[in-house]
């Protein structure tokens, strides 16, 4: 049943990367009224460059593991397996 998961598993993946690029952008928008600057960008300082990439790494990470998660618990509400690691019982003698 887990490998029925890996498909599904990939399009949460790019739902997740696209939520994330969207609230990336709407976060910025809150913060700077222009696009965040590329690397490339010779207006640009180098403290909004690299704060504009780590807050779009940050966001869309976030975002991602969020839409993984409940893909993941919405897989376990309708197959009834959870389609990723398990811990051990502490409880369980064996």
């Amino acid at each position: 049943m887990k490998i029925l998961y890996k498909p599904f598993a990939l399009i949460m993946g790019l739902i997740g990367a696209k939520l994330g690029q969207s609230v990336f952008k709407s976060v910025w928008m809150q913060l700077d009224d222009s696009e965040p600057p590329k690397p490339t960008t010779s207006e640009a300082s180098a403290r909004k460059v690299v704060g504009a990439a780590a807050l779009e790494a940050a966001t869309i990470a976030g975002v991602a593991a969020l839409v993984d998660r409940y893909g993941a618990r919405a897989w376990e509400y309708l197959t009834g397996v959870w389609p990723g690691e398990q811990r051990p019982d502490p409880l369980d003698p064996d």
